[in-house]
């Protein structure tokens, strides 16, 4: 798995999106939250992931969007690490549920940590 994050790999199906929230199992580490569930994908990539942060506690569409790209970052650099082996196909949703601006450091370390739990709850170990 290469360090991008190609249009494949963007989830953006409304209907595997309502999937995830209605039937989807969670992993958190505050201030983020993973929403995650199994389904099979048709490109022959194992992920498919979305980030998203609250309107409620950001107002500012700037700081949303902020915290949107800091997350992405921080996923595409480190899903290399931690996905490499995984065999099952899922389906992601980051969601940021703090109320404070992070620095790319903060969602960095609690994005290695999030996945480091993801992969203590399903049976996919590296």
């Amino acid at each position: 798995m290469n360090a991008s994050y190609s249009k494949k790999e963007k989830l953006k199906s409304k209907k595997l999106i309502e999937e995830l929230f209605a039937e989807g199992k969670v992993v958190s580490v505050f201030p983020l939250r993973l929403v995650y569930i199994k389904s099979s994908l048709k490109e022959g990539i194992n992920l498919k992931t979305s980030v998203s942060v609250s309107k409620r506690n950001f107002k500012n569409a700037v700081d949303r969007n902020k915290i949107k790209r800091l997350m992405r970052e921080a996923y595409r650099l480190n899903k290399a690490s931690y996905f490499n082996n995984i065999t099952t196909q899922y389906a992601f949703m980051i969601l940021y549920i703090g109320k404070e601006k992070p620095t790319y450091v903060q969602v960095e370390t609690k994005m290695k940590l999030l996945f480091e739990k993801f992969l203590d709850s399903t049976s996919d170990k590296k």
